[in-house]
């Protein structure tokens, strides 16, 4: 089976249903979305996890948004959206939800790339996840759209976590890959192209003056549970478990994606 290739930006048209299915269809997707709920109920006071105001309402780009499952209820909540993507299949199942939730008068879709965005749009909040490691150049996906939180705005970063990647092939004792560090996937898989190093990532951001307010792993063990049974086994207590031991190290270090929260400095 032939690799998929790393030198064009992923575009999921094709596999926007089993997208749907394998991470939001499950225990999964519960996962990701119980820890962007409670770190943003804990650090980022705004709609839902507390009453609206008009000071409150907040402009905000979901970039790359996929399906939109985290960030629409956000514009259900009362805040203006923009919200882009390069997959014209994702964005129409976005709009459905959109639709579902009653919001899609708040939310302006585009198709394009979040790269392709003017630069001169500011927003308060801006939300990236799991679109890093789709690109060729994530890191320069990353200022762009760090240049476009305003001053003291937010960003909220998801992305697949480079060690995890590592540790699953060590596991599996693949260890070819690892002496290699050739982690291509082959094509069709939903395993990226370009893991990132956390360190980096805040390394990165702490330089362009955002300050970090909080880091958690996602699926910090769920995922190495090598027995496909027992992995589906007792959600609840994977769940709670997972939440209990995502901003811990070594356990969140470990976690198949990672979650940023920052803030830009109020005097940029």
């Amino acid at each position: 089976m032939p690799k998929q290739t790393t030198d064009t930006d992923r575009n999921f048209d094709d596999l926007a249903e089993r997208f749907d299915r394998n991470i939001y269809g499950g225990l999964k997707g519960q996962i990701r979305l119980a820890v962007l709920q409670r770190d943003f109920a804990d650090y980022l006071p705004i709609a839902p996890y507390i009453p609206l105001t008009p000071e409150g309402r907040l402009r905000v780009l979901d970039a790359g948004g996929g399906q939109g499952q985290f960030s629409l209820p956000l514009a259900a909540a009362g805040h203006d959206m923009v919200f882009c993507d390069i997959s014209q299949n994702m964005l129409l199942k976005a709009k459905a939800r959109a639709g579902a939730l009653g919001c899609e008068q708040r939310v302006e879709f585009r198709h394009q790339s979040a790269q392709s965005l003017a630069p001169a749009e500011a927003f308060d909040l801006v939300i990236c996840h799991a679109l890093l490691e789709w690109v060729v150049e994530p890191m320069t996906l990353l200022e762009g759209l760090l240049n476009r939180v305003k001053p003291g705005g937010y960003m909220s970063v998801i992305f697949y976590n480079q060690h995890a990647l590592v540790y699953k092939n060590l596991l599996r004792a693949n260890y070819k890959k690892v002496l290699s560090q050739d982690y291509a996937a082959y094509r069709g898989s939903l395993t990226p192209i370009n893991p990132l190093l956390p360190e980096q990532v805040r390394q990165f951001c702490s330089e362009r003056k955002f300050s970090l307010l909080c880091c958690s792993g996602i699926r910090v063990f769920h995922d190495y549970i090598l027995d496909a049974e027992q992995r589906q086994a007792e959600p609840e207590s994977v769940l709670q478990l997972e939440l209990t031991h995502s901003r811990l190290a070594p356990y969140r270090d470990l976690g198949r994606y990672v979650h940023l929260l920052l803030r830009r400095s109020a005097g940029d």
